[in-house]
């Protein structure tokens, strides 16, 4: 893991101050992010895989505008939080919201959202029926374990007919939450990486979208998916709460947050997940 940093203010140039000051309303309204007058030099912490593809483009869109980015490849979920949090990272981008909030609650966590980046429906996947109908009785099916992606997928179960969950239960419900289960299936708790892996040794699994690109699948073998309006699973640049002002962060998420980075990521993904800001 890399080594902490001491991060210093940036010196700006009279001329560089001038020019920000009489640009100020300018950038309020989407205009380019302002150069640093010295290079600014980050590190953020992503999921290896597709997004790699896409943070290169984010780290030309940045470097126009003076701010290094480095970026630091992870396999799961639990470790880029970890790191932001020690120091060894400046940021990260590979959560939504109420994953991080369930890791504030755990870890006590001192991070906050700063720019959103994308959203994956979650969806049903098989490899052995054509329809939620045609799932039978007894069936096996894989959920994430981790709670706000298990609770997610019990709403798909929720809303395709196949269980129920209590009333009032909130977004971080588990199997001990389902009230109904008429078809009587076996919900198997695994890790979010394993669920699409699995799918062979399953009936059916719910997975996230980039899950299911590295296992493999395709829409094909979805039957079912999370709706889109209102999702409250969209995918953000996160930092420390002590950063959350700086201006290498709103650099940051400019470099992201533009038609260049949105050409790559419609690239990468394929419609399979959707610009969120």
């Amino acid at each position: 893991m890399t080594k902490n940093k001491n991060h210093h203010g940036f010196q700006f140039s009279r001329r560089a101050v001038l020019a920000a000051g009489s640009a100020a309303a300018l950038f309020a309204f989407g205009a380019p992010a302002p150069s640093f007058a010295e290079d600014k030099s980050i590190k953020v912490g992503i999921m290896a895989g597709e997004e790699e593809d896409i943070w290169g483009v984010v780290t030309s869109e940045a470097a126009k505008n003076g701010l290094k980015i480095e970026t630091i490849t992870f396999n799961d979920y639990t470790q880029p939080n970890e790191a932001l949090e020690r120091g060894e990272l400046d940021a990260n981008a590979f959560q939504h919201q109420p994953y991080l909030d369930n890791q504030i609650k755990q870890h006590g966590y001192h991070i906050v959202r700063v720019g959103y980046t994308g959203v994956w429906p979650i969806g049903l996947y098989t490899k052995k029926y054509k329809s939620v109908a045609e799932i039978p009785e007894g069936a096996v099916i894989g959920v994430p374990n981790d709670p706000s992606n298990e609770g997610r997928a019990l709403r798909v179960l929720q809303s395709e007919g196949l269980i129920k969950l209590n009333d009032g239960t909130g977004i971080l419900a588990t199997v001990a939450d389902v009230s109904d289960n008429p078809k009587k299936i076996e919900i198997k708790e695994l890790d979010a990486g394993i669920v699409g892996r699995s799918i062979d040794d399953l009936d059916a699994g719910i997975v996230n979208t980039d899950w299911a690109l590295k296992s493999g699948l395709s829409p094909a073998e979805r039957i079912a998916q999370e709706p889109i309006a209102d999702n409250p699973y969209r995918n953000f640049i996160a930092v420390k709460d002590e950063n959350k002002d700086a201006e290498w962060v709103k650099t940051l998420v400019s470099s992201y947050q533009n038609d260049t980075v949105k050409a790559e990521f419609d690239k990468v993904y394929k419609g399979t997940g959707l610009s969120a800001y």
